[in-house]
Formats: C-alpha cells, structure tokens, sequence
C-alpha cells in the first residue's frame, strides 16, 4: 500500500511518561496521515471493522466465561442471548468510538486506513451504525435477559464514550479509569444467568481489570510516537525511557498471581486451575520482567501477544477444572 502525510499544523507533539516529554519535530505534529490500500475493502469489511471484531471476540469470551462460572449448570439459551446482547453492544460502542476519534485516527498510521479517516465510511454513516446496533442491543438484554445487564451494557457504553474516550487526551490517568467499563463483561456474563452480583462475580472483574494494564501498555508502548502525534495521553507522564511504564507493566504482572487464583480460593473451582494459574502467573510475570529490560517495540509487541494468549487459557483451565 502507499502511504501519504498531509500537514495539519506545525506545533510539536509530546510523548506522555515520567522525566521530561519527548518531543516529536514540529514536521511530525498533528499529521494527518493518508493510506491508500491496494484493494479496496468492501463496505462490509468496513462496517464489520467499526466494531472491532478483534477486541469484541475477547468481550464475548469475558462474557460467556462470566454466565458459565454463575451456576452450576447455567441456562444455554439465556446466556446465548447475553452473549448476543453484548455483542452488539460492544460492537456499536466500538463503531461509536471510531466517530468519536475518527479525526485522531486520521493522525496515526495504525489507523489512518480505518473506513472513516480514509473517507470510504462517512461520519454520518459510522453514527446511525454504532447507535443503532447499541440501543438495539440495550433493549435486547432488557427483553431478553433481564435490566441488570442491560443496565450495565448502558453504563460501560456511556462511561467508555464519554468518560475514558475523551480523558485520552487530558490525562495519563485514562488507562486505568478505563480499565473499570472494560472489565464489565464480566460482570454482565454472571447478571444474565443469576440477576445480581455476587463476590464471586467481582473476583472474575477484578481478573479482567488487573489484565488489562499489561495489555494496553503494552499497545502504548509499541504506538507511542503514533499516540504523540495524535495528542493521546496513554503512557505515565514524564516517562521518555518508560521507567514508569514498566514498573506498572511489572507491577500490575505481578498482582495477576493473586488475582488470579481468587476463583479457587472462593470454591468457583479446583486445585487444578489453583496451580495452573500460579504457574502461568509466574511466565507472565517472568516474560514482563524480559521485556522490560530491553524496552523494545519488539518486546511490547511479545508481550501483547502474551496477554492475548494468557486471558483465553487462564478461562480455558477454569472452565475445564470446573467441569472436571
């Protein structure tokens, strides 16, 4: 594909960290970036792409794990429809966040191709997309599931919108505030099957919630001169050699062992899954340290792979250690 860079203004942009901003050049600040793809997508792949099938496979995997681990033996059908009520939930709150930051999309070059910065979706469209299937699938777990998770489907939307979306570029305080809608899933998964939320519930949240750092700093650390360009605040302050940076990504790896193995220590499961998350608690954390010490885009991009590996199997153990 051939990228082009169109200059918007010639101001500098920082990268957020701890010790003194890094500086991109003034020719770099607020580019906007232009990507012109081989093959042009169809609109399908477009507004498939809206909803970030990626990160909406994970939500899904959250959710059902939260409604299977709620009981004993869980109602197929309802969690089924919890499922498909998140996912389109999830999906239009996606497609909402690409309108949202369709004009700071346009300034990086991960994601100057996506439909709306690269003009083949127009805002208008991405709009009436990512509201329709949001209210479409808030009434559908009203309907179909009960008003607690649907209650919660309209709470992560509303604040993943309009609290972490625009603190992105307001504070370094964004990563964690968002991490609370985030780790939801969870929660709606077990309020399908049981109608409230127990500790249990909060210690499979609280899973989800500790993951995410490892995982999105990990994002930030590959990206951050994208992010820069772009004006978002997602790495500590004042941090230009990631000092900061990988003392939560070791921080937060090392609070993975105990959060972990809470669902054992609650009787939600076996010694089995006791022991297998203790185990590829210590990888993950040994892996963290690795990276940490080189501090390259390669490492993060390792360790982003680690996090997306590490969640699916930690489930898969619990859920078969439950089963056995």
């Amino acid at each position: 594909m051939r990228v082009r860079s169109e200059m918007a203004q010639a101001k500098p942009a920082s990268i957020a960290g701890g010790g003194a901003a890094v500086v991109i050049a003034p020719n770099l600040a607020n580019q906007q970036i232009r990507i012109e793809p081989v093959v042009k997508p169809s609109r399908f792949s477009d507004y498939l792409c809206l909803t970030k099938p990626e990160v909406t496979f994970l939500v899904l995997i959250a959710t059902g794990l939260g409604g299977f681990m709620a009981s004993d033996s869980p109602d197929v059908v309802l969690l089924c429809h919890a499922v498909f009520g998140t996912a389109l939930v999830a999906g239009g709150t996606a497609a909402l966040n690409h309108y949202l930051e369709r004009e700071y999309d346009g300034k990086m070059r991960r994601t100057a191709n996506r439909p709306l910065p690269s003009g083949r979706l127009s805002p208008q469209e991405a709009l009436a997309f990512g509201a329709g299937i949001s209210v479409a699938g808030i009434l559908y777990l009203a309907l179909l599931v009960n008003w607690l998770t649907s209650f919660l489907g309209l709470a992560t939307l509303l604040s993943y919108l309009f609290v972490y979306t625009p603190l992105k570029r307001r504070t370094t305080w964004a990563t964690f505030i968002g991490a609370f809608p985030g780790a939801a899933p969870t929660l709606m998964g077990w309020s399908a099957v049981t109608g409230s939320l127990s500790l249990e519930a909060w210690a499979l949240y609280a899973l989800l919630f500790v993951w995410q750092f490892p995982h999105f700093l990990a994002i930030a650390w590959m990206y951050r001169e994208d992010y820069a360009r772009a004006g978002m605040l997602m790495l500590p302050a004042r941090d230009p050699l990631g000092d900061a940076a990988f003392r939560q990504i070791l921080g937060y790896s090392l609070a993975l062992i105990p959060v972990s193995v809470l669902p054992a220590l609650l009787g939600m499961t076996g010694s089995i899954y006791l022991w297998s998350a203790g185990v590829l608690g210590f990888v993950f954390l040994y892996s963290a340290w690795h990276v940490s010490r080189d501090r390259t885009k390669l490492g993060a991009k390792m360790l982003l792979h680690l996090t997306v590996i590490y969640l699916p199997l930690v489930y898969a153990v619990m859920v078969a250690n439950k089963i056995g």
